[in-house]
């Protein structure tokens, strides 16, 4: 073993380092934590969330950009706990970039979907992932996104 430490992030540390809030958390947890590099991010899809009133109704299907939305929020609390408190207090997370997104297959009320994000690039106030989400082993999206950090 290489005694690196692998840490989580659970929904009370998410929604301390998020703005978001219902209906808009796309994430559940994250886990497999290295940093501001890598992190899973866990968003289990039930039947009863307000975009399938009409996405689609009879046929629910997870819209893909809150996929994309969910890859974003994992990379963004990467980022953000990487900071001190002082600083992340007066700081806003903005999408900057969504690059080579591509949509494989739906995802649906019962799926538990992964966000393996990975860091690109980080300059400055801003960072670049790669991010794929899949539900099992199987890829149903992926992107590169990009954001920045701002003070509020």
């Amino acid at each position: 073993m290489s005694g690196e430490v692998i840490e989580a992030a659970e929904i009370r540390e998410i929604l301390r380092l998020l703005p978001h809030r219902y209906p808009f958390v796309m994430i559940d947890r994250i886990i497999d934590i290295k940093g501001e590099e890598h992190g899973i991010g866990i968003k289990n899809i039930t039947v009863n969330e307000p975009q399938f009133q009409g996405h689609f109704p009879g046929n629910p299907v997870m819209p893909g950009v809150l996929l994309i939305e969910g890859m974003a929020q994992t990379a963004g609390v990467l980022c953000l706990r990487q900071m001190d408190e002082a600083t992340r207090k007066n700081a806003v997370f903005y999408f900057l970039t969504i690059d080579k997104a591509k949509f494989r297959r739906p995802a649906v009320p019962g799926d538990t979907v992964q966000y393996h994000v990975n860091k690109i690039a980080h300059r400055r106030n801003m960072w670049w992932y790669r991010a794929e989400a899949k539900v099992g082993d199987a890829l149903i999206a992926e992107a590169e996104v990009g954001a920045v950090i701002t003070e509020a």
